[in-house]
């Protein structure tokens, strides 16, 4: 399994038009996508940050969903409301705590 962590820092006040976007184009792209197996988008105590933790069946796998038409229209689309580009940290992950 392959991981990764993202960080977006939006603009101020910002974060819920992000949120929009995301509903928009990555809940669905995500939710069809088999070789995700675990997703969380995330609000945290800074009112500028999502974080989103990911992992997917491979690297290959994460690669290829980076590359894809709606994470890029994403990347487009959300830049209005960014602070910078995403902080993305790769993750090798060891085990994962099957779903309920």
């Amino acid at each position: 399994m392959y991981g990764l962590i993202i960080e977006h820092r939006t603009l101020p006040g910002k974060r819920d038009s992000l949120r929009e976007t995301w509903d928009a184009l990555m809940q669905p792209a995500i939710a069809a996508n088999p070789d995700h197996i675990s997703y969380a988008y995330s609000f945290g105590p800074d009112a500028d940050v999502v974080i989103a933790f990911q992992v997917y069946s491979s690297q290959t796998a994460a690669q290829a969903f980076l590359n894809h038409p709606s994470y890029l229209d994403y990347l487009a689309q959300s830049r209005p409301h960014l602070a910078g580009d995403p902080k993305i940290t790769p993750l090798d992950v060891q085990w994962l705590k099957p779903a309920a």
